[in-house]
């Protein structure tokens, strides 16, 4: 397989070390299902087009320019070019500003991977000592570049051979926890209980292994299509999902017995849930 093209190439910055890297991007659209939106007379495809806000008309991609809105219907005009004069720093270089431990990293933050490599045969041993301190240490690196003409907060760590670097969103992106979970309350339930969800949790604890996981949404989708081009009606819809449970404690021990669990003497007859 053809290794995919670096998105990005400069130099990372510990101090006065630095090395040349490459991103590659650890993600790929290419297998997911796209659509095209077609004219329902005709069946034939449309395309999408500026138009004009007051007069209707199309405006053609030479007359088209990026403009940010300070009052309303205020534009400030801001052309592509004016964007790419911008000295920063980071567009060519990823400085690190600090190291956190990876298991502070909040992983709600964490948006866009991408895989990091030397840049070339010089900035080998460089790259792969800074890669082995900071695996020994189990720290990242916090740092900051510029892709595509936006500037991104990530976090660089050790991952197999290179390393892994990740877009984070930024703290206004994220809603507190607190305006979710606050009005949330807390049961009282019977202790066995847990003691039957225990065991129903370790009879299905495994390996994280995504080579296993599958997107429903996706094979439905293919199934459809199939079923379409071959002229047969489409698949059954999935059952809507029954009501909330009523007698946990009897859900769940059909859950036990299901797996061919046998439950201890505690968790066999539960008392009633308050």
């Amino acid at each position: 397989m053809r290794a995919p093209r670096a998105v990005w190439k400069g130099f990372l910055k510990v101090g006065s070390v630095s090395c040349g890297v490459k991103l590659v991007g650890a993600t790929s659209e290419a297998s997911k299902i796209h659509f095209k939106i077609l004219n329902r007379k005709d069946g034939l495809p449309v395309k999408s087009a500026y138009v004009d806000e007051v007069t209707g008309d199309i405006v053609e991609a030479e007359d088209q320019t990026k403009g940010y809105e300070v009052e309303k219907g205020e534009f400030i005009e801001v052309p592509p070019d004016d964007i790419k004069k911008l000295k920063l720093t980071s567009a060519h270089t990823l400085e690190v500003e600090e190291f956190v431990a990876l298991d502070d990293i909040d992983t709600r933050y964490l948006e866009k991977p991408y895989y990091v490599i030397p840049a070339d045969g010089a900035a080998v041993e460089a790259f792969s000592v800074l890669r082995e301190a900071m695996a020994k240490k189990r720290v990242a690196a916090r740092s900051c570049v510029v892709l595509y003409q936006r500037g991104r907060e990530v976090v660089i760590q050790p991952f197999g051979k290179g390393m892994l670097l990740t877009e984070l969103r930024t703290h206004d992106e994220m809603i507190p926890e607190k305006t979710v979970f606050d009005d949330l309350k807390s049961p009282k339930y019977d202790q066995d209980l847990l003691e039957i969800a225990g065991l129903l949790i370790d009879k299905k604890v495994t390996r994280f292994d995504p080579s296993k996981f599958e997107d429903t949404y996706e094979d439905a989708l293919v199934a459809m299509i199939d079923a379409k081009r071959k002229g047969k009606k489409p698949p059954k819809p999935a059952p809507r999902p029954k009501e909330n449970v009523v007698d946990l404690a009897s859900v769940l021990r059909k859950s036990l017995a299901k797996e061919g669990i046998e439950a201890g003497p505690k968790a066999k007859a539960p008392r009633k849930s308050a």
